[in-house]
């Protein structure tokens, strides 16, 4: 039976909830609509997050941002509609995404959206997305 796109982001219990451990998850095929022209725009969708209770599956991750496909937005705001809709339903001890939109009139747009559980603070040691920055800066293309 072939898949569907999905609103749903499908989960699963954390193996380790007490430990703090990054899962880092890239998405390069990642696509919507330009809001105003209707053309495809392209991203790469980079996912770090330290789970809690609750980790996303895979599958059910990729058929969450396919659903994204055929809708209008800006980057800016499918960015942080993607950060609360995934902070809401696994509520992370921290979740970072990374938007790298590809080169679009000469220009490439990246935009970085953080969650943090209140009151969270890593573990010494924690790395916290893929350039290991114990702060807000990631390895990110401008």
């Amino acid at each position: 039976m072939p898949s569907t796109p999905s609103n749903e982001l499908a989960v699963f219990p954390n193996p380790a909830p007490g430990r703090d451990y990054l899962i880092h998850i890239e998405c390069p095929e990642f696509t919507c609509l330009c809001p105003l022209t209707g053309q495809p725009d392209f991203a790469t969708l980079v996912l770090d997050y330290i789970p809690e209770k609750l980790n996303l599956e895979l599958k059910g991750l990729k058929l969450y941002l396919w659903s994204f496909r055929d809708r209008g937005v800006f980057h800016e705001a499918v960015t942080n509609e993607i950060v609360d809709q995934m902070a809401g339903r696994i509520k992370p001890r921290f979740l970072r995404l990374t938007a790298q939109w590809y080169v679009r009139g000469g220009l490439f747009t990246t935009v970085v959206v953080d969650h943090r559980k209140r009151g969270w603070k890593p573990a010494p040691g924690t790395l916290l997305g893929a350039a290991g920055a114990e702060g807000n800066n990631a390895s990110v293309r401008g």
